[in-house]
């Protein structure tokens, strides 16, 4: 709102009025405005969560320091959702297609995190949400952005391209997986996409969902996610960057730049709250909704084939549960009696009962993170 007031003012010799035409700027403001929001309404929101005894229900897992977050205030996601909309609103281009997108699947997600916990927290179903109408949720976005992303005026979808990382020219043609050409191949390519981006959407929400089981883990690792898809969005829609770097040139999506950066803001302030020993949980409110955030924005900046490096650490950990899974039921099968390969899944829970402390493990997952961030910016040079 503030940035279209700007835009209103630029016909007055009204001081500063140009400064919002800066993407710079903007991003810093909104990042500053994000982590204000987080901290300040944080506190009064962990109190009212506190009051109506929104608290998480711990089973005695036998891991070390379990018990004692008995009790913590959880749904703390909406502190994120409050602080990233709140930024964009004020400082977003509202016009903006790429905008638009990441605020419906904000919500969209947000919405779905939290009918998952008010089930949990209200109606004392441990379930919560049913895996099918999670993924009947998640599904149903992806196939939304997908379907925009093929038919909107205002997106560069002449060709349904994609970065990919060492090749010369950085880009892989959706098309050239389509066994059909003339029309018939236009629509195989958007079916190719649209099943592409669903999997893509819902594997990084679970993902996210997967990695939230420790103080500052979920929040940690993908505020360094959000830093780099930040980054990249700025360059993507920089001509002088794009042409140094020779990488896709995309009009607009600079406000992808300005939603990462309210969105890492968020990220900060949920932080200050959520570090060891955490005062407050995310909940599926927030992991789901971050998730989301970091599948779609990446679809929107067409790097969404960057993402098994970018976000390595929800790999592993999505791997691990899958593994786990997948080995107890074929040795139960096998033998009478279900194994595990691992002491306990996700694999930051294996660490666990290996005797490391908690936030040790946090540490040195955001450290890999760091490796995996700097490693695919690299990317962007490799040929």
């Amino acid at each position: 709102m503030i940035y279209h007031l700007f835009q209103l003012l630029q016909d007055y010799d009204f001081p500063g009025h140009g400064l919002m035409n800066y993407l710079t700027f903007r991003a810093i403001l909104a990042s500053m405005i994000s982590l204000l929001v987080a901290l300040f309404a944080g506190k009064k929101i962990i109190r009212s969560l506190q009051k109506h005894q929104i608290g998480e229900t711990i089973r005695d897992l036998g891991l070390q320091g379990q018990m004692e977050k008995k009790g913590t205030p959880t749904m703390g996601g909406i502190i994120i959702i409050v602080a990233v909309l709140s930024s964009v609103l004020l400082v977003g281009d509202l016009t903006n297609i790429y905008n638009l997108l990441l605020i419906l699947t904000t919500v969209w997600c947000g919405a779905l995190g939290f009918a998952d916990d008010y089930i949990k927290v209200f109606k004392k179903n441990k379930n919560g949400l049913s895996e099918r109408k999670k993924l009947i949720g998640q599904i149903s976005l992806g196939f939304i952005i997908a379907l925009i992303m093929c038919i909107h005026p205002g997106i560069l979808s002449d060709k349904l391209v994609t970065t990919i990382p060492f090749v010369k020219a950085h880009e892989f043609d959706y098309s050239w997986l389509s066994p059909f050409s003339g029309q018939l191949g236009v629509y195989c390519t958007w079916a190719i996409y649209v099943i592409l981006i669903v999997v893509v959407i819902v594997a990084c929400s679970n993902g996210t969902n997967l990695t939230d089981g420790m103080d500052g883990l979920a929040a940690g690792t993908t505020a360094l996610v959000g830093v780099v898809l930040g980054i990249l969005a700025w360059l993507s829609g920089n001509v002088l960057d794009t042409a140094y770097l020779n990488i896709m040139y995309i009009p607009g999506s600079g406000e992808v730049a300005i939603f990462m950066a309210a969105f890492v803001g968020a990220l900060m302030g949920f932080l200050w709250y959520n570090s060891f020993p955490a005062q407050v949980f995310m909940g599926d409110t927030g992991s789901l909704t971050i998730g989301g955030i970091i599948g779609v924005s990446a679809v929107l900046i067409r790097k969404e084939l960057l993402l098994p490096l970018l976000c390595g650490i929800f790999v592993v950990e999505s791997a691990s549960v899958i593994i786990q899974r997948t080995y107890f039921r074929r040795t139960k099968k096998k033998y009478g009696e279900g194994k595990r390969y691992f002491l306990m899944a996700p694999i930051h829970h294996h660490f666990q009962k290996k005797g490391l402390p908690e936030p040790k493990i946090v540490s040195r997952f955001w450290i890999v993170g760091i490796i995996l961030a700097v490693s695919t910016l690299a990317l962007l040079k490799l040929r």
